[in-house]
């Protein structure tokens, strides 16, 4: 056995410190930790409980949740499609094969297998509502950026004229989703219209394929990182992820590829993985700012991309990404479109509608529900052994150890680095939910920060696996099957 695969359990505390230990005493450590990730599991299915009950009695009293099927932003609606047979041949095809065909591919070939496979994944979850409702439609109603094409005829003299559009009020205000986002989002589906791929369905097949290509490089990110093996290991549940319910059909899943992107490439020039280093941060740069310009909010991945140089333990490719970071915002600006104006009319817009009513007391904790179902049981049982990594994972990046501690194993040292990249998207997504700006629809809206909360299910043992998986694809189908979901 090579020391890189000798798992934390193997060890005398369970963590990867100390000398090795019996077999037996492994055993026993393994059963308690294997029984902490099942309480954890059972705690997200409590707080889910909880918060379907609460919400349906305070939506029943007096309205203020403005959801119909609190905390999702759904309604009741059984039903089965065309992508019914389609949804459970690939659950049960990744369930089946996918921890092996992830442990055996060659690695050139394991991303582009991903970004197909979660493709084939969210096609088949829409297509349970049927092409023309469940994707052709999606991006044509009444809120979205499709409906505003026409006015981009001119785009310098639109994003001149954003701004005084956004407020409710106004003369011809934006809908809810262009006014809720830089004009980036909105500008996607304009040069799509330019080119000849105009319409629901090309928006919708953009923001599928596109992405579905985050899955891709949450693992380039975590090889980079944590190393192969638990890049391999994490690769399934990526895939199979319960987000994918509301990836399809989604801006929001689009905005996550563009995020995760940025990181993948800053990681790989921070790791020195490229050839070009400088080129690779320079485009990861680029992305991020383009990121900046599609949500308000994703300003906030700057969590990730610190614990990326955190455990690269360089600053090396800062100054190029911050150089290609620049390049939108300045581009904007010279546009005449002010980002920070446009923020504060944002937040007035926000409680003009729903955002006002709904209340924070509730949503504060329910949204933390909606990433437990966006999320999967399996991440919630990874993130908590991510927080019992990650003190030893700090020690190890501080190059320190307590007194009598032993050196820690490479696979635990490489576990511990992977807990500290998904602890820093949970802090992100934490500060997301704390803001208040976020009340309902996170099952969405926090789809780029739940992307990095998957991995964490690499930290699971090997045994049981499969059981996992089944725990994320069941959720996501009971809520396609169940439920219309809406944004």
């Amino acid at each position: 056995m090579k020391t890189e695969d000798v798992l934390p359990a193997d060890t005398a505390d369970g963590t990867g410190h100390g000398p090795p230990v019996p077999p037996d005493r492994t055993d026993d450590r393994a059963r308690r930790a294997g029984r902490a990730d099942l309480i954890a599991a059972a705690c997200g299915v409590l707080l889910v409980t909880a918060a379907v009950l609460v919400g349906h009695a305070v939506q029943s009293r007096d309205g203020s949740l403005r959801a119909q099927w609190p905390p999702l932003l759904a309604s009741w609606d059984p039903h089965t499609g065309p992508g019914t047979l389609a949804a459970l041949i690939t659950a049960a095809g990744v369930v089946a094969y996918g921890p092996r065909l992830a442990a055996r591919l060659p690695w050139r070939g394991l991303p582009a297998a991903a970004w197909a496979a979660s493709t084939a994944w969210v096609f088949s979850l829409a297509s349970i509502d049927g092409w023309h409702r469940g994707v052709e439609k999606r991006l044509t109603t009444k809120h979205e950026y499709l409906r505003v094409i026409d006015r981009f005829e001119d785009i310098p003299a639109t994003l001149r004229d954003f701004t005084n559009h956004i407020v409710i009020g106004e003369p011809g205000n934006w809908p809810a989703h262009v006014a809720g986002h830089p004009p980036g989002a909105t500008l996607t589906f304009v040069w799509l219209d330019r080119v000849g791929l105009g319409g629901g369905a090309w928006a919708a097949v953009f923001c599928v394929v596109v992405g579905s290509s985050a899955a891709a490089a949450a693992l380039v990110t975590v090889r980079a990182l944590a190393g192969e093996r638990l890049a391999r290991r994490a690769a399934p549940f990526l895939v199979l992820a319960p987000a994918a319910v509301w990836a399809g059909v989604s801006a929001d899943g689009y905005f996550t590829a563009v995020a995760a992107w940025s990181v993948a490439l800053f990681a790989l020039a921070a790791t020195r993985r490229v050839r070009r280093p400088a080129v690779a941060a320079l485009g990861g740069g680029l992305l991020f700012g383009w990121t900046c310009y599609l949500s308000y909010g994703l300003g906030l991945m700057a969590a990730v991309l610190l614990a990326v140089s955190f455990l690269a333990r360089t600053a090396r490719p800062v100054p190029v990404f911050l150089l290609g970071a620049l390049v939108v915002p300045v581009a904007f600006a010279l546009a005449g479109f002010n980002w920070w104006t446009a923020y504060h009319l944002l937040v007035e817009r926000y409680y003009q509608g729903a955002g006002g009513i709904r209340p924070y007391g509730y949503w504060v904790w329910a949204n933390l529900a909606c990433a437990v179902l966006a999320a999967g049981l399996a991440a919630v049982a990874g993130l908590r052994r991510s927080l019992v990594a990650a003190p030893g994972a700090v020690r190890d990046l501080r190059g320190g150890r307590a007194a009598g501690e032993e050196r820690r194993t490479p696979a635990a040292v490489r576990e511990g680095r992977l807990a500290l990249l998904v602890l820093a998207a949970l802090a992100a997504l934490l500060a997301a939910d704390l803001s208040g700006m976020s009340k309902a629809e996170t099952e969405r809206i926090w789809q780029p920060f739940l992307l990095w909360l998957l991995p964490a299910a690499a930290l699971l043992p090997r045994r049981g696996v499969r059981w996992w998986l089944v725990a994320s694809a069941i959720p996501a189908l009971l809520v396609n099957h169940l439920l219309w979901t809406g944004w």
